[in-house]
């Protein structure tokens, strides 16, 4: 009998203790040619890709048990997936480098780092007051793994943090989505980490930025499209609210969009998990996926209605 076939974007060596009795082929299916071997392909980990093209090759795999993410989010393969495929997330894999990267986005939008650094080029000592945020409320929306990892983040700089998440945790003191009316109007800083489904799209609408207070911050570090791009750029010409975002809609941002010079918004380009501390978490993830499923143990980070 043959070894069950699994597909890696990486070199299996990198797993470190790779399980035996496994074939493993090293494959980008959307950027290189396909090879042969697809229907045989039984535990399928996607490339490290935001776009539907990741979906495009799974039609053709006949064999297929397990598709495993290195994304956290998994909008891109949603409906895209045979009935029977177990769908898993790469949930732990980005906590470190997405939690990083919100702090830099907050501190650098309240302390003023983008306009220091425009003032460099232009060789101004441009001084002054800026906010801090010690002492400040931070609203997490979207309240998981990577929402904890920002928590713990922030609790060293002095501030009040109230989580909030899909459904309410009350042992946890975890708000759900219903609370978020009344959450927002007292908030200085909200951040966005919630999933792009049918419930977050244009979660960020109108309303959501009319309840927020003057001065307060949004960072967006979940989908483009969970914030309303129209109702955005209206509130930030209010000059009522600044953002800072890592993820657009439209993604990437054209070159004359908008958002770009947008008043008081600070942009980054989707960089959230890309770190040197990726690869280290998405490689122990993936080794231990593959352990269990060798076990027939059942796997982490499944995800429910893939299909």
């Amino acid at each position: 009998m043959t070894d069950p076939l699994v597909w890696l974007p990486f070199d299996p060596a990198d797993l470190g203790d790779p399980p035996t009795g496994l074939r493993y082929e090293v494959v980008d299916p959307v950027d290189g040619d396909v090879p042969d071997s697809v229907a045989d392909v039984r535990f399928y980990v996607a490339p490290y890709r935001l776009g539907p093209e990741v979906a495009g090759v799974i039609d053709h795999m006949a064999s297929l048990e397990v598709v495993q993410t290195l994304t956290a989010g998994v909008d891109n393969l949603r409906g895209r997936l045979p009935e029977g495929v177990t769908l898993c997330s790469g949930r732990g894999i980005h906590d470190a480098s997405t939690a990083e990267l919100a702090l830099t986005l907050v501190l650098a939008s309240l302390r003023g780092v983008p306009d220091f650094v425009r003032a460099q080029q232009r060789h101004s000592w441009a001084t002054g007051w800026r906010p801090s945020l010690a002492d400040r409320r931070v609203l997490i929306v979207g309240y998981g793994a990577i929402g904890e990892a920002i928590e713990a983040r922030l609790l060293p700089f002095e501030v009040d943090v109230v989580r909030v998440a899909r459904t309410a945790r009350p042992a946890q003191q975890v708000h759900g989505f219903v609370d978020l009316p009344g959450l927002l109007p007292d908030a200085d800083v909200v951040v966005l980490v919630v999933p792009l489904t049918d419930q977050t799209r244009g979660l960020v609408d109108h309303d959501f930025l009319a309840r927020m207070k003057d001065g307060a911050l949004l960072v967006n570090l979940a989908r483009g499209p969970v914030v309303d791009t129209d109702d955005l750029l209206a509130a930030l010409h209010t000059r009522r609210v600044t953002a800072a975002i890592d993820v657009s809609d439209p993604e990437p941002l054209p070159a004359d969009h908008p958002l770009w010079d947008a008043p008081g918004l600070l942009v980054s380009p989707h960089v959230g998990g890309m770190t040197s501390a990726m690869w280290p978490r998405a490689h122990r993830l993936v080794r231990d996926q593959l352990h269990r499923w060798v076990a027939g143990e059942s796997l982490h980070n499944q995800m429910a209605g893939a299909y």
